[in-house]
C-alpha cells in the first residue's frame, strides 16, 4: 500500500567556503550533535510494512556555532506545531475509524430488520435461487478485496461508499438469523459482543504486548477454521460441532480484534511519518472495514454458542 511520493527535502546547505547569514565561513563540512552532516535529511529509512521510503522530520538543531538560543526556538516551535498537528490528525482519524465502523454496524442492523419485516430476502431467493445467494457472497468478497488492494488509489468518497454498500449487503444476508434464532437470543449475543469488543479494543491499545507479531498465526488459524467448518458441516453436522467451532471461532476473532486495533494505530503512525493527511482518511475506512468484520464474526459465533433456536 503506497503512501505517495516522498516529500521534497526542503533543507538547504551553505556552499563550501561561503559566509552564512551570521558572517561565519563554512570552511569545512559541519556536523550536528548526532554526528550527521548538516543539510542532509535525518533518519532516512524504509517503512517495512508498506515498503515505501519516508523521511522523518528533523530535530531543529542549529547548524552554526555562533547562533544564540533565540535561533533554535523558531525551528523547534515549528516542528512542535507540525507534530501536534499530525498527532491530532491521527487521533481524529482513529476516532473516525471506530465511528465509521459503528455507522456500518447500525446500517447493517437497520437493513437486516427491514429485510426481515418486508420478506425481501425470501423473495430474492425465490426469484434467483442458489445463484442469487452465491452472487451476494461474490459481490461482498469483491468489495472487500477491492478496498484492501485499491484503497490508496481511490478517493475517500468512493471508498466510504463501497464500505457502506458492503455493510448494507451484509445486513441483507444477516436477515436469516431472524428465521433461526429467537429475538432474546439475538439481543443477548449482540450485548455480549459489544462488551467483548470494547474490552478487547481497550486491552489491545493499552497493553505492551505486540499483537502484530501474532498476525500470521491468527490468519493461519482463521484459514484452518474456515476449512474445518466446511468439512464438519458435511461429515459431522451436530449441535456439539457447532458449539466447538463457535468457541474456536470466537477465540480466533478475539485475537484478530486485538491485532486489527493495534494495526490501526500502526498504520496511522506510518501515515503521520509520511505527513499524508489524505491517507489518514483512507486508512480510517479500511480499518473500519477490518474492525467491522471482526465484530460481525464475533457476534455470529456468540449467537452460534448461546443462541436459542426455539422461536
Amino acid at each position: 500500500m503506497a503512501f505517495g511520493n516522498r516529500p521534497e527535502d526542503n533543507n538547504t546547505q551553505q556552499p563550501y567556503g561561503q559566509p552564512n547569514a551570521y558572517g561565519q565561513n563554512y570552511g569545512q563540512q559541519q556536523y550536528n550533535q548526532y554526528g550527521q552532516p548538516q543539510g542532509q535529511p535525518y533518519g532516512q529509512g524504509r517503512n517495512m510494512q508498506y515498503g515505501q521510503p519516508y523521511a522523518q522530520p528533523q530535530y531543529g538543531q542549529p547548524a552554526y556555532a555562533g547562533a544564540g538560543a533565540g535561533t533554535a526556538a523558531p525551528t523547534m516551535t515549528m516542528n512542535g506545531q507540525t507534530a501536534y498537528s499530525f498527532e491530532r490528525a491521527r487521533h481524529v482519524s482513529t476516532t473516525k475509524a471506530y465511528g465509521e465502523m459503528t455507522l456500518g454496524l447500525l446500517l447493517t442492523a437497520v437493513v437486516a430488520v427491514f429485510t426481515q419485516m418486508t420478506g425481501a430476502l425470501e423473495g430474492f431467493l425465490i426469484a434467483t435461487g442458489m445463484i442469487g445467494w452465491i452472487g451476494l457472497a461474490v459481490v461482498q468478497v469483491a468489495i472487500a478485496v477491492v478496498l484492501g488492494w485499491r484503497i490508496d488509489r481511490m478517493s475517500v468518497g468512493a471508498a466510504r461508499a463501497m464500505f457502506y454498500l458492503y455493510a448494507a449487503l451484509t445486513g441483507f444476508t444477516l436477515a436469516t438469523i431472524f428465521y433461526t434464532y429467537s429475538l432474546p437470543s439475538i439481543g443477548m449475543a449482540l450485548g455480549l459482543c459489544v462488551a467483548f469488543f470494547f474490552v478487547l479494543t481497550m486491552l489491545s491499545l493499552t497493553t505492551k504486548k505486540d499483537m502484530l507479531k501474532a498476525g500470521p498465526i491468527l490468519f493461519v488459524a482463521l484459514l484452518v477454521l474456515l476449512v474445518g467448518e466446511v468439512i464438519m458441516m458435511f461429515f459431522a453436522p451436530s449441535q456439539t460441532t457447532l458449539m466447538i467451532t463457535g468457541a474456536i471461532g470466537l477465540i480466533v476473532f478475539a485475537g484478530l480484534t486485538m491485532y486489527d486495533a493495534q494495526q490501526t494505530r500502526a498504520m496511522f503512525d506510518v501515515a503521520e511519518q509520511r505527513g499524508d493527511t489524505v491517507m489518514l482518511n483512507r486508512i480510517s475506512i479500511i480499518c473500519a472495514l477490518n474492525l467491522y468484520l471482526d465484530f460481525i464474526n464475533m457476534f455470529l459465533y456468540l449467537l452460534q454458542i448461546f443462541g436459542d433456536s426455539d422461536n
